[in-house]
């Protein structure tokens, strides 16, 4: 007589709960992925976090102010360098990035290749409706200008750790709350995350059988519950906390940022390629 196990078969489907766990993990994997791109030895890496700052800044206004398709796609390409330069793995971009971006500008810049006066290139099958060259135009630039100014976002956060980065925010004048709450809710949205990984992993590890979909869906809402009472008891702690160790409403940090003349260079070059792409503008 065969053995009966109790536990689900291996290739059964997923259930929700099984999902939602594994979906849980794999952001955990992302950001411990992205605090390792943060600290390799590449070229954007090298530079000091103010000074990429800056030059993503210069870079993402240089994507909005120009008006031509070769400048915007040509700023999406050196993106795609930069990225390589600094280790970065391009296939990162275009699946984190890119993709989302494709479709939802897509989205919008479809009505402009119907809506846009100008001179017909062709005519949609069945429909009839006129496709212009200047909607194409249209829509060519709202898509370039959004990918490269989504990837040049994309490569300041994946070069700098998160700390360093929110030090050259306030270098910019950004008010302390802000920065304190931007980095109180990285830290303790992974916590959090971690927090309900562990709480379905160990629902999962003491279910015999499959549940059913309304038990799933209420095991799903008591979890948040019990996380939502953790994460305010977890709040009035750091709370205490802070206020114990001494803040006061000023962020510190232990990172010292010190500019070489490289630093220097970098930002006197992006700082004429911004002026060139300003004046070319206007």
């Amino acid at each position: 007589m065969p053995e009966q196990s109790f536990v689900g078969h291996r290739h059964r489907r997923a259930g929700f709960l099984e999902r939602m766990a594994g979906d849980l993990l794999a952001v955990l994997e992302h950001a411990l992925v992205a605090e390792g791109l943060a600290r390799r030895p590449g070229l954007l890496q090298r530079f000091d976090p103010r000074v990429r700052l800056f030059a993503i800044l210069a870079l993402i206004g240089a994507t909005v102010a120009a008006h031509s398709l070769a400048v915007v796609y040509g700023l999406l390409l050196l993106a795609a360098l930069l990225a390589r330069l600094s280790h970065i793995p391009v296939g990162l971009l275009a699946r984190g990035i890119w993709l989302s971006v494709l479709l939802f500008t897509g989205i919008l810049a479809l009505p402009a290749l119907f809506l846009v006066p100008g001179e017909a290139v062709a005519r949609l099958p069945g429909l009839g409706w006129a496709i212009t060259a200047q909607g194409l135009a249209s829509a060519a630039f709202l898509v370039g200008r959004a990918l490269a100014a989504a990837s040049f976002a994309a490569l300041l956060i994946l070069a700098t750790p998160w700390p360093h980065l929110l030090k050259a925010l306030r270098t910019l004048g950004l008010p302390s709350v802000l920065i304190v709450i931007l980095g109180m809710t990285y830290r303790y949205v992974f916590l959090l995350l971690l927090n309900a990984h562990e709480l379905f992993a160990a629902r999962q590890s003491r279910q015999v059988g499959d549940l059913s979909g309304a038990e799933q869906r209420r095991l799903v809402v008591s979890g948040a519950g019990a996380l939502l009472s953790r994460s305010m008891h977890l709040a009035d702690e750091v709370f205490l906390a802070m206020r114990s160790r001494g803040y006061r409403g000023e962020h510190a940090s232990l990172a010292e940022f010190e500019l070489t003349a490289a630093d220097w260079a970098a930002l006197a070059i992006m700082a004429g390629a911004l002026a060139a792409a300003l004046a070319a503008a206007y």
